[in-house]
């Protein structure tokens, strides 16, 4: 008798996570490196939302759920959260979901949700990339709000608001 045997091959991520690859590596990423991170997961998301056959609402975009290969490049995993979306959808019902700091305002609120919730987090990943400083100190029990993370940010890196608009 055959049995059928199944496995799964994944790409070596050498890097670790986009939290690894900021916060821990020896050798830190420049601002033209940490753009062009930014503008790849965005292109990923994109993809994700708009290029599927079958839209994927990820649902848990944060930097443990990003993986860096060895050459700088991200990959956006652990789907095991995520939504799709069926082509005459645009949004879906679900309970909330997704890491504490990146989720979507509208997850709290009981919404229907939309590829806007990955975008949201994506935000958030986008501010964590810039201003190089994590969503949660250490230190802090209580979830961030938006607007104290930023002014953490900005104050950690010694980068005013301006230079990193620009």
């Amino acid at each position: 008798m055959r049995v059928p045997i199944g496995f799964w091959c994944f790409e070596y991520m050498s890097q670790g996570t986009l939290a690894d690859y900021l916060f821990k590596s020896k050798i830190k990423p420049n601002w033209e490196e940490r753009i062009k991170i930014a503008l790849n997961i965005a292109r990923g998301i994109r993809y994700l939302h708009e290029e599927c056959e079958i839209r994927i609402i990820h649902c848990d975009i944060n930097p443990n759920n990003i993986l860096m290969d060895e050459y700088g490049s991200p990959k956006i995993s652990d789907f095991g959260l995520a939504k799709l979306l069926m082509s005459d959808h645009s949004r879906t019902v679900t309970g909330i979901r997704g890491t504490r700091g990146y989720v979507a305002p509208e997850w709290h609120k009981n919404l229907p949700i939309t590829v806007k919730a990955d975008v949201y987090s994506f935000g958030i990943v986008f501010l964590v990339i810039a201003n190089e400083v994590p969503m949660l100190a250490p230190e802090e029990v209580e979830e961030q709000t938006l607007e104290r993370m930023i002014n953490r940010g900005f104050g950690a890196s010694k980068r005013s608001q301006q230079s990193v608009l620009q």
